[in-house]
């Protein structure tokens, strides 16, 4: 038994009463994102560009210490383009959040696809597969083709629903924490 094994039989998820106080605030701001999502998307392109171009300025400084032992190309080249990104997107957040709609709705469209063909391999839940597949199909074309009005609503509404899921994940089942008693 490696120690990674040994780690994870001491932890157990439990919900306490700071769990259901601190979902419920978490399911109250996923409503507020909710009821004002081109303000939330406005925020999380922003954001989406400051965590590009501080972690492209980490990137490239943390390839200068690798200078001799190797990866620092990779690296410095891998921190230059996250700079030039978030550069790009906070300059033109409007730009920003139609590639990231543009994205979603590609990614939609393509686990949709993806899903509707593995469900001939399924043995169980073949329908929900098709379903869920389904689903995922229509609300990428419907991204893809209305990319107007969806750059505008389509991340914020994901931010709310987001947070509203972790809301109602951290009350129905708690957090991962340590095992009482030490080791099992």
């Amino acid at each position: 038994m490696t120690a990674t094994d040994a780690r994870s039989r001491d932890l157990v998820v439990r919900r306490t009463a700071w769990d259901v106080i601190l979902g419920a605030a978490i399911i109250v701001g996923g409503f507020i994102l909710l009821g004002n999502v081109v303000l939330t998307t406005a925020v999380s392109v922003l954001l989406v560009g400051w965590i590009a171009l501080l972690s492209g300025v980490v990137l490239v400084a943390g390839s200068l210490l690798r200078i001799r032992s190797g990866g620092f190309w990779s690296a410095a080249l891998g921190g230059a383009i996250l700079v030039v990104l978030g550069l790009f997107v906070l300059r033109n957040p409007l730009i920003g959040a139609v590639s990231l709609t543009l994205m979603a709705g590609s990614m939609f469209l393509a686990s949709g696809l993806t899903r509707v063909i593995t469900a001939n391999q399924a043995r169980q839940g073949r329908w929900l597969l098709v379903l869920s597949g389904v689903v995922s199909i229509g609300l990428g074309l419907w991204v893809l083709l209305n990319i107007g009005a969806a750059t505008l609503t389509l991340l914020g509404t994901l931010v709310g629903i987001q947070t509203l899921l972790e809301g109602v994940t951290l009350i129905l089942v708690g957090r991962l924490r340590p095992r009482e008693g030490g080791l099992a």
